[in-house]
C-alpha cells in the first residue's frame, strides 16, 4: 500500500477499523477532508478504491509484524 509518512498521531487500540471493529492500523485521510480507519485486512481488500479518494494514508500495519517476531523471542 502506498503509505505517505505525516506527523499524525499514532493509532491505538481504541481506534477502530470502520468496517468490522477490529483495531484500526491504516488511517485514510480523504481528499474530501473526512478521515476512515480500518484493520489490515480491510486496508489490504481496499486499497485499490481507497488509492483513488486518499489524500493520505497512514500504514502501521508494520507494528503487525513486529508484535510477532517480539512474541516468537520471548518464546525462546
Amino acid at each position: 500500500m502506498t503509505t505517505v509518512l505525516t506527523p499524525a498521531t499514532p493509532l491505538t487500540a481504541a481506534d477502530r477499523c470502520d468496517r468490522c471493529g477490529a483495531q484500526a492500523y491504516l488511517r485514510v485521510v480523504l481528499l474530501s477532508g473526512g478521515e476512515l480507519l480500518f484493520c489490515a485486512h480491510h486496508g489490504r481488500k481496499f486499497e485499490p478504491e481507497l488509492k483513488k479518494i486518499a489524500a493520505e494514508i497512514q500504514d502501521e500495519t508494520e507494528r503487525l509484524t513486529a508484535v510477532q517476531a517480539s512474541a516468537d523471542t520471548e518464546e525462546r
